[in-house]
């Protein structure tokens, strides 16, 4: 589970796993929608950096109690895979459960958060990094894994399967987990039928949101044409003020997200031979219920250089232009009942809007995580960037760029000297 270059850095690594409490009902199942299933190659990973005090002189059955408990209310991420005669893949509920791991880094937690600083993808080793497939039927869905640092503090890393729902849905997740911990009922209605939508198939080309993969069959990545690299930065809260008041026009003011995106968007236009003038928009739908793959996907199309444009426009064009791709892409999964393999993150340069997620609730024994981490394997070439919140008392935001590997040197410098990155 963990790569031999981690090697001396994680280290003592225990697997094993965890399911619920209670039984339930035999022969449950779970049919994902069609939107789930179109997510079905991306995988979240995001990683959870706690205090000492948190964890401190837990054992190990203690750190599963409360698992036990909340996924009663979960049997679906504790199923496994199977295929209808169709084709269409459905979840059989509570088989087999969440895999857990255990894991030492001989780094201080401090140490290592300055190291990822000039290395994000060593964050790679604080969660499992298994996929679904080839054998689907045995293919966890879920994974936790636990990472001990040098003299206190630990990581709490989630492999969440992009096809359970969400990134506010895994949010969800691991914020009922500190619930239960302080000895709360989750009180979640067990869902095992997911809404698709009733639209007739009118539209039977792939909307520009996606792209084809594959088919993959049972072995759920995607193959890319570029390494991918991942990378993060943060953007504090006066840098953050200043950026978007530089932007504003017309009166118009632009979210944080909005304004790191226009930015981001024309430094990556500078840096590549073709330069991106369809871009992918993924953000929380108002009233997000965090259950399922409930994120409204959107594209945005320029008809002008980007490279020339002011970032004012980029941001007005994200902020107002944007075309609804939800109901096409629901459409090509559903025209081919449900066994299409879709790209969704870099199929264009993707900006994926996490502002509101509520990844700093997560509070275990009423210490909250220093600092939080979220990023998605399985990006096509294209791209993706994450903006989301930065650690409460420090304000701003931080954003996650997964990019060609050959396009990371350069961006980085097109942010430090045209913008906000240190």
């Amino acid at each position: 589970m963990v790569s031999s270059m981690a090697e001396g850095l994680i280290y003592d690594v225990k697997l094993s796993s965890v399911g619920p409490g209670n039984a339930i009902e035999p022969d449950m199942v779970h049919e994902p929608s069609d939107m789930d299933l179109a997510m079905k190659l991306h995988y979240l990973k995001g990683i959870y950096y706690f205090g000492k005090q948190a964890f401190e002189g837990l054992t190990t059955i203690n750190i599963k109690e409360p698992l036990f408990i909340l996924l009663n209310d979960f049997p679906v991420i504790c199923g496994r895979f199977r295929r209808a005669e169709s084709g269409r893949p459905y979840i059989k509920c509570n088989d087999c459960g969440v895999r857990f791991l255990e894991a030492k880094c001989e780094k201080t937690m401090d140490e290592w958060l300055e190291m990822i600083k000039e290395n994000a993808s060593l964050e790679k080793y604080l969660t499992p990094n298994q996929i679904i497939g080839p054998e689907i039927a045995f293919s966890p869905t879920v994974l936790l894994q636990y990472t001990k640092f040098k003299c206190g503090g630990m990581s709490v890393g989630l492999s969440w399967a992009h096809v359970l729902g969400d990134a506010f849905s895994a949010a969800e997740f691991l914020n009922l987990l500190g619930k239960v911990v302080a000895g709360e009922k989750p009180n979640r209605p067990i869902k095992t039928k997911s809404t698709n939508s009733e639209s007739l198939l009118k539209d039977m080309e792939d909307p520009l949101s996606v792209k084809r993969a594959g088919p993959v069959g049972d072995n759920w990545i995607t193959v890319n044409n570029s390494k991918m690299e991942a990378f993060s930065f943060s953007v504090n809260a006066a840098q953050l003020s200043h950026l978007q008041s530089k932007i504003s026009s017309n009166a118009t003011d632009f979210s944080p997200f909005e304004a790191i995106s226009a930015v981001i968007w024309q430094c990556v236009a500078k840096i590549r031979e073709s330069e991106p003038k369809v871009v992918t928009i993924c953000k929380m739908m108002e009233q997000n219920k965090a259950d399922g793959n409930n994120q409204l996907m959107s594209v945005v199309k320029a008809a002008y250089p980007i490279v020339e444009a002011n970032p004012s426009e980029l941001a007005e064009l994200m902020k107002n232009s944007a075309f609804d791709q939800r109901e096409k892409i629901e459409n090509a999964i559903k025209k081919d009942n449900g066994v299409s393999d879709l790209i969704v993150y870099g199929a264009n340069l993707t900006f994926v809007n996490l502002e509101e997620a509520k990844f700093y609730e997560f509070d275990y024994r009423g210490e909250k995580p220093v600092y939080v981490s979220y990023r998605v394997d399985g990006v096509g070439d294209e791209g993706a960037v994450f903006v989301l919140p930065g650690p409460p008392k420090n304000g701003g935001m931080t954003v996650m760029a997964i990019l060609p590997e050959n396009e990371v040197t350069e961006l980085k410098l097109e942010l430090k000297t045209e913008w906000f990155m240190d």
